[in-house]
């Protein structure tokens, strides 16, 4: 009786139907589509927030954002949710997106997850087999320099920059401090966007970055270390310092 039961029932008409190959082939593209999409807006998006198109406090709304990066509105809600992790920006309901400030408090909290992270990672590149092709290009990256007031040069230095660090973070073969390391960027990516702004660019931090890159090479980890820590905290005090005199 139960046998017949259980054929009796595998038998009834649409119970454990099966997609076709086709089918599935279809559903997988289209998933695949959509993730590129969701990601190809979050890029976008995400490069305008830090690079200062939109502004801190800023509202924006999903219709305007759909148009502006070309997709409908739940790539921008994905991007969105993703972008709040990320504290580039505030989701209030029924309301809309608000671009995120950076107060004084979070400019501090920056410096110190960025030293905590980046001081272990240069130890730990020092202590580590270096890997000599991209022991060259950091120490190309290290010269980069820029021209005051000239915007354009300025950018390639930032993105030199964010790529000497992140750099030196690989060189420690642990992942999930370059990942950290890639974190902590973005927030200063978006600070030095900023400064632009108000006609401030910094010092050239080249003497700091060989430094650096030559005490990882002497496999001098303590060395390595405190240079990055004085890097890092002689980059806060002045930015403070500057965060200070707008006030």
């Amino acid at each position: 009786m139960a046998v017949r039961q259980a054929k009796k029932t595998s038998g009834r008409k649409g119970t454990n139907r099966r997609e076709s190959p086709a089918s599935s082939i279809s559903k997988t593209r289209v998933d695949v589509e959509n993730s590129s999409l969701s990601d190809r807006v979050y890029r976008a998006l995400k490069r305008d927030l830090i690079t200062g198109v939109f502004q801190p406090g800023e509202a924006l709304t999903e219709k305007v954002l759909a148009e502006r990066y070309k997709g409908s509105r739940t790539p921008v809600r994905e991007a969105a949710v993703k972008l709040q992790h990320e504290h580039l920006l505030r989701i209030v309901p029924n309301r809309g997106y608000f671009v995120t400030h950076i107060t004084l408090q979070q400019l501090n909290q920056i410096y110190e997850f960025r030293a905590a992270v980046e001081c272990a990672a240069v130890e730990l590149a020092a202590r580590k087999i270096l890997n000599d092709e991209l022991m060259e290009r950091l120490t190309e990256l290290a010269n980069t320099r820029y021209t005051i007031d000239d915007r354009a040069s300025y950018e390639r230095f930032i993105a030199a920059d964010t790529e000497f660090h992140l750099g030196l973070a690989r060189l420690s073969g642990n992942h999930m401090l370059v990942r950290a390391v890639d974190d902590a960027r973005c927030q200063m990516e978006r600070i030095m966007y900023a400064a632009i702004d108000i006609g401030y660019y910094g010092e050239l931090p080249g003497r700091e970055h060989r430094g650096i890159l030559d005490a990882v090479a002497r496999r001098d980890a303590n060395a390595a270390r405190q240079l990055m820590f004085d890097h890092i905290f002689g980059s806060r005090d002045k930015v403070l310092k500057l965060a200070g005199n707008q006030r």
